[in-house]
């Protein structure tokens, strides 16, 4: 707890850094599997809180990956995404631009469509009853070949109506952005907008890559950028936006106490960086959790959370006029607390 918990629960905010699959908690992992008559490695709810638990970034894949077995109809993907569209209501977010891994489900013999479905379905719904803006964006699964992301890309066309971007996710040691670079040439051209995951477990040099050769429009985590100077110049001058994600950090042994985390110090050089969840269901807890726990950690006041949900607003990829409103909200709650 901190004196500001109550501040973080009111502020308006977006949430630009979350993974749909990454939201499947416990107790729905159980209730599709039992619903569906599906074996599962564990004996109960419990069991399963139990293994969510990580030693790194793999560790954590390879429990995220069987989850996904659960994960069948049009329908299981409408329960996951407006089960996190409540959550995130509840949390005072906003807007929310919301990753899905397409190859995840159709490497599982399911069609392109049924994720991208159920996703869009409650996406609408969520923007309907909730009053929550949001955008998808597809991510290529970087331990998988290039031809595999292009194919992927090929079978998004049909609906580009429906995908905000396209971005560069799962195991990033050994999977430099540059295996993907024509991929992300032919997104561009397709006018789809651009991000990856960079500099979470990967070096500098991927950022450098992700940049010069992906060309990103924001940086997902990011936080080994700042092992390179030139580098965070270069970020700081473009007015980069960085998606941190401080409990998955933790969790999954980025730092090793949240008191060693480099949110403050990129706050403190002039990187915008925001705060997301990335797949809160395994890493302890949504973004407010998130906001909590670094600001109980990095002692941040105030005036640096509505500077994190200021960057998150600047960062997203809604027109000029929707961030104007959000700005406008966020200001207004500034001012009166």
């Amino acid at each position: 707890m901190t004196p500001h918990d109550a501040f973080i629960d009111g502020l308006p905010k977006v949430e630009l850094h979350v993974h749909i699959e990454g939201t499947l908690e416990p107790q729905m992992l159980w209730d599709k599997a039992v619903e569906q008559n599906l074996k599962l490695p564990f004996q109960s709810v419990d069991d399963i809180q139990r293994a969510y638990n990580f030693g790194n970034l793999q560790d954590f894949l390879d429990i995220y990956y069987q989850g996904m077995n659960v994960l069948r109809s049009e329908r299981d993907f409408y329960d996951l995404t407006f089960a996190y569209l409540e959550k995130a209501h509840a949390q005072n977010v906003m807007h929310s631009e919301i990753f899905f891994d397409p190859q995840g489900h159709t490497s599982r013999g399911l069609a392109f469509e049924t994720p991208l479905n159920g996703i869009t379905q409650a996406l609408a719904d969520g923007r309907e009853k909730l009053g929550i803006s949001s955008g998808l964006i597809m991510c290529f699964l970087r331990h998988l070949d290039e031809a595999d992301a292009f194919k992927t890309l090929n079978q998004a066309l049909p609906y580009k109506a429906h995908i905000l971007g396209v971005g560069l996710d799962s195991s990033e040691l050994g999977h430099p952005p540059s295996k993907f670079e024509r991929v992300f040439a032919a997104a561009r051209d397709a006018e789809f907008r651009v991000v990856a995951h960079a500099g979470e477990e990967g070096p500098p040099d991927y950022v450098w890559e992700a940049l010069d050769l992906l060309k990103i429009e924001r940086l997902d985590h990011g936080n080994r950028s700042l092992e390179d100077p030139k580098l965070v110049e270069r970020l700081v001058a473009s007015g980069m936006g960085l998606t941190v994600c401080p409990l998955s950090n933790l969790k999954l042994c980025g730092v090793k106490d949240m008191r060693e985390h480099p949110l403050r110090r990129m706050l403190d050089l002039g990187l915008k960086a925001g705060v997301n969840s990335d797949d809160p269901a395994y890493f302890g807890g949504y973004v407010n959790e998130n906001y909590k726990a670094v600001t109980a950690a990095l002692g941040l006041e105030p005036h640096h959370l509505v500077t994190l949900a200021r960057n998150g607003i600047d960062a997203s990829f809604i027109d000029d006029a929707e961030k104007k409103v959000l700005r406008d909200r966020l200001d207004l709650y500034a001012t009166a607390h």
